[in-house]
């Protein structure tokens, strides 16, 4: 049997067709037709003002915080219950992360961003919130706490494009959003980025920044530094044809989370819960189980079976390089992170695929 990957790539059937369209005009890099169209898709997709595809979602997190204009030593919230690449660009900066634990949700605790705002040695300059596994965070608790305190909101969406929270696409409801196109998500250009924003001003000013920060002049002239983020015009053509499925992407994704609940329910596990108002992507499928350390066994069955899964994040407070960093935490993302697994969640896995990972984890699970 071929091995069951945790989420694969999956394409829609017209990338090839752009791909052979941006080869026939030999326009391959940079930018290009299908980066723009790309971008429009997206706009169109999220109802969101601004569009810029990136080669990155860390690059849209790093260009949000500059193009909100971070300096040095600004105080940057952010959930402690996330992938490194929602934090590295408060390093970037030499800014100062507090983190911030989770609650019933799994993701950011409005209770606790209160109790880090009031511990903050200064007034923090923004926030960056993860929308973990595609399923949204307590946006208005959220958003109300930080307008009541001036604090910018960078929404973290790179796992949760096709998530919605009161029928705002996530990572619009914010200052800025980010989404990500890596080769696991939801849809892929294999890798690459979006920054979203209602701010036309603000991608503006991340656009200039993403090319090297150029003055619009015949010579090559610059006033201050920039980077090397955009997309290519080739990974723009398959971002097109991938929005064409998104749809069927996130209906396949909760139909396969409503599998595993299903097959599953016999069991004493928790899967991660919908809040109200808001439709996740179920990007990938993610429970707990009641014993501590449970998982790992699963892990390894799964592993010999040659089936794919993987712990949940580890916290960021307890990773090597935050060592010593203020955190504002109760034990909660901690005791997710010593029970939790993530299944295999392709979007075109099988439900005899689906089966087999249930008997594995009915068969080790006692």
């Amino acid at each position: 049997m071929a091995r069951v990957f945790l989420s694969p790539p999956n394409m829609g059937g017209n990338e090839l067709e752009y791909i052979k369209k941006v080869f026939e005009s030999n326009y391959i890099a940079p930018l290009g037709e299908y980066v723009d169209k790309f971008e429009n898709s997206v706009k169109n997709f999220c109802k969101v003002n601004s569009a810029l595809a990136l080669n990155s979602g860390t690059a849209a997190i790093h260009l949000a915080l500059k193009s909100l204009g971070v300096k040095d030593g600004d105080v940057v919230l952010g959930s402690t219950f996330t992938f490194m690449a929602s934090l590295n660009p408060v390093f970037y900066e030499r800014c100062e992360a507090i983190l911030i634990d989770s609650d019933e949700s799994w993701n950011l605790s409005p209770k606790l961003l209160k109790k880090a705002i009031n511990l903050a040695p200064k007034k923090p300059f923004a926030l960056i919130v993860t929308h973990l596994y595609g399923q949204s965070a307590k946006m208005d608790e959220i958003l109300e706490i930080c307008q009541n305190e001036g604090i910018k909101v960078i929404e973290d969406a790179a796992e949760a494009l096709g998530g919605f929270y009161k029928d705002n696409a996530l990572g619009t409801l914010g200052h800025a959003g980010a989404l990500s196109f890596n080769g696991n998500k939801i849809i892929t250009t294999s890798g690459g980025g979006m920054l979203v924003s209602n701010d036309e001003n603000l991608v503006k000013k991340a656009r200039f920044l993403s090319t090297q920060a150029r003055e619009p002049l015949l010579h090559y002239e610059h006033k201050t530094y920039g980077y090397n983020y955009r997309l290519s015009n080739v990974l723009g053509a398959i971002g097109v044809g991938q929005m064409e499925v998104l749809d069927k992407r996130v209906a396949k994704k909760r139909e396969v989370f409503e599998k595993y609940k299903q097959n599953l329910s016999n069991l004493s596990v928790e899967f991660m819960p919908e809040i109200p108002n808001s439709k996740g992507n179920r990007w990938l499928t993610t429970l707990l189980f009641k014993e501590k350390n449970a998982h790992l066994k699963v892990i390894e069955a799964l592993n010999k079976a040659d089936i794919e899964s993987r712990p949940l994040w580890k916290p960021m407070h307890l990773q090597p390089v935050f060592k010593g960093t203020l955190s504002v935490v109760d034990g909660t993302s901690e005791d997710f992170f010593s029970r939790g697994i993530c299944l295999p969640s392709g979007s075109d896995i099988s439900d005899n695929d689906i089966d087999r990972v249930c008997e594995i984890i009915k068969s080790n699970i006692i």
